[in-house]
């Protein structure tokens, strides 16, 4: 089973994202509430995931300095971003992240990106 790590503020997302991810099959191996608590957590990790869900605006770090950090400690690390922040997805795309999501999406969208990146594998 492929596995997951959602790194998003929002509780009522985090749900969402879990339940449906779930019924495609995946593993969600953990949540991060912001992007000190997704580093920390990404670090902890013995077996990486195979994609990170990385949302942008999260108190304490935003998405784009957590995904910088990610990786520097995996330059392997799959990330997709899922923002409503569309002003940051030239940086972001710059940095390495596999693809950009624009809040608000369908969610089938985000099964096809994460199959598409995990397909490039």
């Amino acid at each position: 089973m492929r596995s997951v790590f959602i790194v998003e503020d929002d509780k009522s997302i985090q749900l969402l994202y879990q339940k449906y991810l779930n019924l495609y099959g995946y593993v969600v191996l953990d949540i991060a509430n912001n992007g000190i608590e997704a580093i920390d957590k990404f670090k902890l990790f013995i077996k990486k995931p195979d994609i990170i869900i990385m949302d942008h605006r999260m108190p304490l770090k935003d998405g784009l300095s957590a995904t910088k950090e990610i990786l520097r400690l995996d330059k392997k690390s799959n990330i997709i971003f899922a923002s409503a922040d569309r002003s940051i997805k030239n940086e972001a795309l710059s940095i390495g992240i596999k693809g950009f999501l624009e809040k608000p999406f369908n969610l089938d969208n985000l099964i096809k990106h994460i199959n598409k990146t995990i397909k490039k594998e």
